[in-house]
C-alpha cells in the first residue's frame, strides 16, 4: 500500500527538506583536511536543535542504537559510518547522510564530497553516482513504473564501469523515515514480481544510489553499523527526497532555488 501525499502534505515535507539542505550546507563548510567526522556531526546536530527538528538517525534501533545524527562514510565505507575522531585527509571522499523530522514530516538526503584534491577515478565515481540520481529524477517525469527507472539507473552505472550496491535500497518516506515502497537502484526479478510500483502524483520516495568502483559486494564492521566495500576501493552515495507532483518530480531536499545538497 502506497501512501500518496496531498499537495499540503508535500509542502510540509518540503519544509523538513529545506532544514536537511541547510544542515548539509553547514557540513559542507567543514569538509576539509584535519576536520573530524565527529565535528561535522556536531554541526548538523546543533542546526537541528536550532530549528526544532528531530534527528531521524540518532537512536535508530540495532544491536547498538545508532549514536549520531549523521551517517558519515569515508572512502571504502559505503554507508552507515559512525562519526568519531577520524580526521579527513586530502584525497578522501566523504559521504554525509542525514535526515530530520519537522512538525511530524521527514526529509532525508545524502551527498559525497571531495576532501581537497582527489584522484581522477574518485572524481568520476562522484560524477557517475550524482549522474545516476539526476537520471532517476529526469526519468520519473516520463516513465510510468519504478522498474523502468531502476533499469536505466543500473545501465548508466554499468556502462561507466562501476557497480551498483544492491544490499541497500531507497525507500518511501513521509511521517516516518522508512515507509513502503522499497526503492532499488537496479531491476531484479523480485522487483518485477512483487515490488514494482506506479509513479503517480502524491508519491514521495527517497532515491539513493550507492556506487562502488571495484565490486558491488559489501561487508559490515565490528561496530555493527559501518558497511565497507569488500575490496577496499571507494564508494559514493547521493540521495534526495523526491515528490511526484502534477507538474513532475520535485526534489524536496534541494535548496530554496533548487540548489544541490
Amino acid at each position: 500500500m502506497l501512501n500518496l501525499r496531498s499537495p499540503r502534505e508535500i509542502a510540509l515535507m518540503r519544509e523538513a527538506g529545506l532544514v536537511v539542505w541547510h544542515a548539509h550546507q553547514a557540513a559542507a563548510a567543514l569538509v576539509k583536511p584535519g576536520v573530524t567526522t565527529r565535528e561535522i556531526d556536531a554541526a548538523i546536530e546543533s542546526y537541528f536543535v536550532e530549528r526544532g527538528a528531530v534527528s531521524l538517525f540518532k537512536g535508530v534501533p540495532g544491536k547498538v542504537p545508532f549514536p549520531a545524527v549523521t551517517c558519515i562514510s569515508v572512502n571504502e565505507e559505503v554507508v552507515h559510518g559512525i562519526p568519531g575522531p577520524r580526521k579527513l585527509l586530502e584525497g578522501d571522499v566523504v559521504s554525509i547522510d542525514t535526515g530530520c523530522k519537522l512538525n511530524g514530516w521527514c526529509g532525508d538526503a545524502a551527498v559525497t564530497r571531495p576532501v581537497g584534491r582527489i584522484s581522477a577515478e574518485k572524481q568520476r565515481l562522484l560524477d557517475v553516482t550524482k549522474g545516476t540520481l539526476d537520471l532517476a529524477i529526469e526519468l520519473m517525469r516520463v516513465k510510468g513504473r519504478w522498474s523502468d527507472v531502476a533499469a536505466e539507473m543500473e545501465k548508466y552505472v554499468r556502462d561507466a564501469g562501476f557497480y551498483v550496491v544492491e544490499t541497500f535500497v531507497g525507500h518511501g518516506i513521509g511521517r516516518e523515515m522508512h515507509e513502503e515502497p522499497q526503492v532499488p537502484n537496479f531491476r531484479s526479478k523480485q522487483l518485477l514480481k512483487n515490488g514494482d510500483f506506479e509513479l503517480r502524483p502524491g508519491l514521495v520516495i527517497a532515491v539513493e544510489p550507492m556506487v562502488n568502483i571495484g565490486t558491488q559486494k559489501v561487508k559490515g564492521l565490528s561496530d555493527h553499523w559501518t558497511q565497507v566495500t569488500k575490496d577496499g576501493k571507494a564508494s559514493a552515495h547521493f540521495e534526495h527526497t523526491i515528490a511526484i507532483t502534477k507538474e513532475g518530480p520535485v526534489a524536496l531536499t534541494a535548496g530554496p532555488n533548487g540548489e544541490e545538497v
